[in-house]
């Protein structure tokens, strides 16, 4: 039986664990911050091997060499506290938390969330327990603080004729289809609204987006007064920028994560198409709809106030009070 025994003081580094993947990698290292009020966290990227990968976070015999010779090697001084994300760390912060670590697992785990201190789910998954912290959607770094920081970064940004959409895609998955057509569909929507109110678009994709869709996206908006980043070859990623100087932001359905960090901001949110997402994603975007944060996308877009929805900080709170931290 695998327990979590007495502690001392906690201190920095908190380890933020993920398979380096970026929605797994930045939900860690954002929760990780937040636990640690200003103090220096680190950031570990997991090499899982086979066989253990495959069953994770199931611990198999050897489990301890399931991420190669340097991390087992520092599981013999485990830090005080591990926040993880995704499968293969939920398996990094059992082997942590049976050498000592506090351990806050992100997302679901699959199997009994008794393995780790505290397991924090967005609400639209459906595990709960006593140890289960529940928040509205992905965690994630954006606040005010983090888009002030963003507004001089990208001050720029601030002569590009208004109203500036910001416009957010990702790309098909197993619960919404999203490529090119229905790309030309949300642009074509778009454009009218341009037409009639003028503008411009500050448009980014992400690791889900495909070439045809970057492709399509670069004839469609790369050109002036409009800003596109397809990836690499465009220079760095505009994307806290388009986030900090949105006068209104547009997403693609395909996100949980992507949506949640537009609604970190006190833009009004608009979704293309929610109807079409099936699963748990279609329930975090109903639940969003029906408390007014976003709004489907139409040919008007018109402004509303936004509330900004913000969960790490929340969510760090709840952890600290209920681990009964020291930070």
């Amino acid at each position: 039986m695998e327990r979590s025994p007495s502690h001392p003081a906690l201190s920095a580094p908190i380890w933020a664990v993920s398979d380096g993947r970026a929605g797994n990698a930045r939900q860690a290292e954002a929760l990780a911050v937040a636990l640690a009020g200003g103090d220096a966290i680190e950031s570990i990227v997991l090499s899982p091997r086979a066989p253990w990968k495959w069953m994770a976070p199931r611990a198999l015999p050897g489990s301890h060499a399931a991420f190669g010779a340097e991390f087992a090697t520092r599981l013999a001084s485990p830090p005080a506290l591990v926040v993880g994300c995704g499968r293969q760390a939920a398996l990094a912060t059992r082997l942590l938390r049976a050498r000592g670590s506090r351990v806050v697992q992100v997302l679901d785990p699959r199997i009994d969330p008794r393995h780790w201190d505290l397991v924090v789910v967005p609400e639209h998954d459906t595990l709960r327990g006593d140890n289960v912290v529940v928040t509205r959607g992905g965690l994630h770094p954006v606040d005010d603080a983090w888009l002030a920081r963003a507004r001089t970064a990208f001050d720029a940004f601030s002569s590009l004729p208004g109203p500036r959409t910001a416009l957010l895609l990702g790309g098909g998955s197993r619960h919404v289809p999203f490529d090119v057509a229905e790309f030309d569909r949300l642009a074509d929507q778009l454009d009218a609204v341009l037409a009639r109110d003028g503008g411009s678009v500050l448009a980014t994709t992400s690791r889900r987006s495909s070439d045809a869709l970057r492709d399509r996206l670069k004839q469609r908006y790369g050109h002036a007064p409009h800003v596109t980043w397809r990836g690499a070859d465009d220079g760095d990623n505009p994307y806290p920028g388009l986030l900090a100087w949105a006068d209104r932001i547009v997403c693609s359905p395909d996100s949980v994560n992507m949506v949640s960090e537009a609604c970190a901001t006190r833009a009004p949110v608009f979704v293309f198409e929610p109807d079409r997402v099936q699963g748990a994603p279609r329930r975090f975007l109903d639940a969003l709809l029906s408390s007014g944060r976003i709004r489907v996308m139409d040919d008007a877009l018109a402004s509303f106030d936004a509330e900004p929805l913000r969960e790490s900080a929340r969510v760090a709170a709840e952890i600290k009070q209920r681990l009964t931290l020291p930070l």
